[in-house]
């Protein structure tokens, strides 16, 4: 089955989760998939790119298509009855005026939706939120996880109890930096932030007294350097579409807490201390739970390395490859 995957056209250097995703589930895919890698010409801003883009991708359409995400929009053009559509989440539609919204999520979502034959999903809360906000027949969507990264393997540490270091991933505001930093104070911890920190964050480690350090812009293998430096890693978000670095932290062999949300707990299963994100209290207690509880922490790494089976890329692979099967087929 010859299969043309369509990615945007990354905006920056760091612009590339989905490229990175998708690239490792492609070299996954068993024989019988035949992938060809088709990236946008245009960046996706303005009318006039998008329309370009829409008709290029037209042009470059194979015996299945797999819209990878984040230019849905060029599916107006493909052939409805071998188009599939990757939708990662809906935070485009959480912000701005109610025109701009019901703009975006028509040629979005909607549009889209009537033009392909297949929507995936990365998680169960995704596709209960897409159907929720866009009316989308639940029919057509289909859950089909992240895959982790088989370049990521068990890296064992011994745990600093003297002086943790606890890893925070991301500093947009649904990462919940703000109640993190309070949550730390007084605890003899240093906290590694991934992700460029803010006037307001940089406030609040001050205020909070907390030893700190601060990377963005990395490369891929270099945050992974820094969950091996990690003795604890800290997820409380309070909005993903699937969570990725839980499963990254499971995969190097890290305790974690995660928020009791979105899809969250579905990632983690058992191979996490959930917490109420919005409650900086709880947060602050799960860190404490982890320093003085080596059983907790071996529990909650090795039960981390079971959770992993379930997002391995042949897993992932075989998956899409069964969906592109039916595209064929029928």
């Amino acid at each position: 089955m010859q299969t043309v995957f369509f990615f945007r056209k990354a905006n920056a250097p760091w612009h590339h989760s989905i490229e990175e995703l998708f690239d490792t589930i492609i070299s996954a895919l068993p024989g019988r998939v035949t992938p060809q890698r088709y990236v946008m010409k245009e960046n996706s801003t303005g009318l006039w790119k998008r329309v370009y883009n829409t008709i290029d991708a037209a042009r470059h359409q194979g015996e299945v298509n797999h819209i990878t995400g984040d230019v849905h929009y060029i599916a107006i053009l493909m052939k409805k009855y071998k188009t599939i559509l990757t939708i990662h989440d809906l935070r485009i539609l959480s912000s701005g005026g109610r025109l701009r919204i019901a703009v975006l999520k028509f040629f979005w979502f909607t549009l889209p939706a009537r033009r392909v034959r297949y929507i995936t999903v990365i998680s169960e809360f995704i596709k209960k939120d897409l159907i929720e906000k866009t009316g989308i027949d639940s029919s057509k969507i289909l859950v089909v996880h992240d895959c982790i990264s088989p370049d990521i393997i068990p890296s064992p540490r011994k745990f600093n109890a003297s002086k943790p270091v606890i890893l925070q991933i991301g500093t947009t505001p649904n990462k919940n930096l703000h109640r993190v930093i309070p949550a730390l104070e007084r605890l003899d911890v240093t906290l590694i932030i991934i992700g460029k920190l803010t006037d307001e964050h940089l406030a609040l480690l001050k205020q909070h007294n907390i030893t700190w350090e601060n990377h963005f812009n990395l490369p891929y293998s270099e945050v992974l350097d820094q969950y091996r430096k990690a003795d604890i890693v800290l997820f409380a978000s309070l909005y993903e579409g699937f969570g990725l670095p839980i499963l990254e932290a499971n995969a190097i062999g890290r305790p974690v807490i995660a928020g009791n949300n979105t899809s969250l707990p579905e990632v983690a299963g058992d191979a996490a201390l959930i917490i109420d994100a919005e409650n900086t209290e709880e947060i602050r207690q799960a860190v404490i739970q982890l320093i003085s509880g080596e059983a907790l922490r071996l529990k909650l790494i090795n039960n981390g390395f079971e959770n992993i089976k379930r997002f391995h890329p042949q897993t992932i692979g075989n998956k899409f490859a069964d969906i592109y099967a039916q595209i064929v087929t029928s």
